[in-house]
């Protein structure tokens, strides 16, 4: 095979899915000379599981992403099919936006934002291995034989590394939605020093939407909230309907006579699949006193007719896919375009990362997304933009972007995976997060827009909303520090089913004992005309504002253990008094700092201690 020179660029992002995408625009949108290495450009952006953006602690990276300078939230906003804020019954801090999205629609609006990208170039090929010098990224050779020189590599393959499609008997060495798998690149990373591992996910059938009987479901409409963009004021007005159904004992019956035949239990699926989103076999099998499992019935898009059934993942033979969903209330006579399938894929151990997602062993070389052992376009797209941005920071001579704990989810997930490691496809939950009532989705901006304007990745644009947002938001607050009218005050507790009052309030006050504020602006004629999510956001500040102080004291105190920095060639198995497990973890994931040891698995106080004296004598 002939090698020829593709030209020099500062950076190459392998991949165009939600990862390749955020990474390759976060590289060219800060200056640099970018190459998007993508194996076929009709999977640009492309949705291979559920139509949808956002979720559960996914709306919050959404808008964390968002506002970072990222794409995923505008692109989302685009293509809104349908939005809700889930759990609203909920506290303010596990509320999260989650939109019906238009699949071929966000497909089409991310691949003409990254065409009309400066600095950027899109190319259809495989990546058959990273060039190093001396340690360093020197290129990317393709399968082709075409060398593009660069210094800095992103690598964002999703699950097409070495993927196979399992469905049934029927195994097919294949992409996800038929597309072409990577195959050349997995030896290469074994040899660069990458521990490789193998994952699995799956995805449900596609129904004809015609032949699905809606008038038997439940319907699920959207809703009037605020769009993922900070740069955006409104959601669609026209929104699509979803619908609700259930699985019941037929439909159980039917995987559970025919377990011989599924993939999961009869030993042609190993590989380690996502424990919060299991297939329909997992879910019968492990929650067997359960009568029925949730399903949603979900629009693909405004030009088709194709329904997506969340909740109804399997790898079940195409006869029995065909008879299970027939049991279902409303699909007895439905008709299937699309199975549904597991894929199998090569992913990465995580503990070989920075927290800047570049390589320990290889200077200048980044991964993100599902190839670190993530599931979810969310997770994946938060990690490309890290990764991305800090490939160019790099490039750029400037201090990296590193997101502690108590800042973003984006950094809970990525501290997790670079700490902690992950032994199955990571999803982002609410949970994970110690902070999460600081760390909610209607003040992204303020903690993180400085941080990307700083990087260089904010717009102009962007950065003079976000202060008129903040000033707005703290006049809300000022205003709010007011003194009430006492007898509109005490008129309002009692239609609210507050006792009186026995001295005089602010309306912040009145906040606090839980009085709406849309019931306070209305009584008492104050705060006009203004942005529903500002006023929410300003709300639930003061409401929580006891609890948030307490919080940000416990982040200043976790802030301290960040800045101990522990020496990057720290042998720890010479330190007397670690014990040998700590030895061995800390020898393995080799901590930035005295904060991050903290939490890795199977280092305790006691080691914590130890490395705190070492630090002291060492000064």
């Amino acid at each position: 095979m002939n090698v020829f020179s593709e030209g020099a660029y500062d950076a190459v992002v392998i991949g165009a899915g939600h990862a390749g995408c955020e990474a390759a625009l976060a590289l060219a949108r800060t200056g640099l000379k970018t190459v998007m290495l993508t194996l076929n450009p009709d999977s640009i952006g492309f949705m291979p599981c559920n139509p949808s953006v956002g979720g559960t602690a996914k709306g919050h990276l959404v808008r964390e992403i968002d506002a970072l300078g990222g794409e995923m939230g505008l692109n989302a906003d685009r293509a809104t099919l349908q939005i809700r804020m889930l759990n609203r019954g909920k506290g303010a801090a596990v509320q999260s936006l989650r939109a019906q999205t238009d699949k071929n629609l966000y497909h089409r609006e991310m691949k003409k934002v990254l065409e009309h990208t400066e600095n950027l170039k899109i190319v259809m090929g495989e990546a058959a291995e990273i060039l190093t010098e001396n340690g360093k990224v020197t290129g990317v050779k393709t399968t082709y034989g075409g060398i593009f020189s660069c210094r800095a590599v992103v690598i964002a393959t999703g699950v097409y590394l070495n993927a196979r499609t399992i469905t049934g008997e029927v195994v097919k060495n294949s992409g996800p939605n038929g597309f072409e798998r990577a195959t050349a690149l997995t030896e290469n990373l074994i040899k660069l020093g990458y521990n490789v591992r193998r994952f699995k996910t799956g995805t449900p059938a596609r129904l004809d939407g015609r032949t699905v009987d809606y008038s038997a479901l439940s319907v699920q409409n959207g809703e009037e909230v605020y769009p993922f963009s900070f740069l955006n004021e409104r959601v669609p007005q026209d929104q699509t309907p979803c619908y609700l159904t259930y699985t019941n004992q037929k439909t159980h019956e039917v995987i559970l006579n025919n377990l011989d035949r599924a993939p999961l239990y009869n030993g042609e699926i190993s590989s380690t699949g996502p424990r919060y989103c299991p297939s329909i076999e997992t879910k019968v099998v492990r929650f067997s006193d359960k009568e029925r499992h949730q399903l949603f019935l979900e629009p693909e898009g405004a030009d088709t007719t194709e329904v997506y059934v969340q909740g109804l993942s399997t790898s079940l033979p195409h006869d029995l896919q065909k008879e299970m969903y027939r049991t279902v209330k409303g699909l007895e006579h439905c008709e299937i375009v699309r199975y549904a399938y597991a894929i199998e894929y090569d992913c990465i151990d995580t503990l070989d990362l920075y927290p800047t997602l570049e390589f320990k062993k290889v200077e200048g070389l980044y991964t993100a997304g599902q190839i670190n052992g993530t599931s979810g376009y969310e997770e994946a797209a938060a990690q490309g933009l890290v990764a991305g941005l800090n490939a160019s920071l790099k490039l750029r001579g400037k201090a990296p972007l590193v997101l502690n704990r108590g800042e973003a989810y984006i950094g809970v997930m990525i501290d997790d995976l670079v700490t902690k490691g992950t032994d199955e496809p990571y999803r982002m939950m609410t949970s994970r997060a110690e902070y999460r009532l600081y760390l909610r989705q209607d003040n992204a901006d303020l903690r993180l827009t400085q941080k990307g304007y700083d990087a260089g990745l904010v717009s102009e644009e962007r950065y003079q909303k976000y202060r008129a947002r903040k000033l707005m938001r703290e006049q809300i607050i000022a205003e709010l520090s007011a003194r009430a009218e006492q007898g509109k005050a005490n008129a309002l507790c009692t239609e609210q089913g507050f006792a009186p009052l026995t001295s005089g309030v602010t309306y912040a006050d009145l906040l606090k004992r839980g009085i709406p504020l849309s019931a306070i602006r209305e009584k008492f004629g104050i705060l006009p005309s203004l942005p529903q999510d500002v006023l929410d956001s300003a709300e639930t500040e003061i409401r929580y504002e006891g609890y948030l102080k307490n919080s940000e004291k416990e982040i200043e105190k976790a802030k301290k253990s960040e800045e101990k920095a522990l020496p990057a060639d720290l042998d720890y198995t010479k330190i007397e008094g670690l014990r040998l497990e700590a030895r061995e973890k800390l020898q393995r994931v080799r901590p930035l700092n005295l904060g991050q040891a903290e939490r890795i698995p199977g280092v305790n106080p006691a080691d914590v201690a130890v490395l705190t004296v070492y630090l002291s004598l060492k000064k």
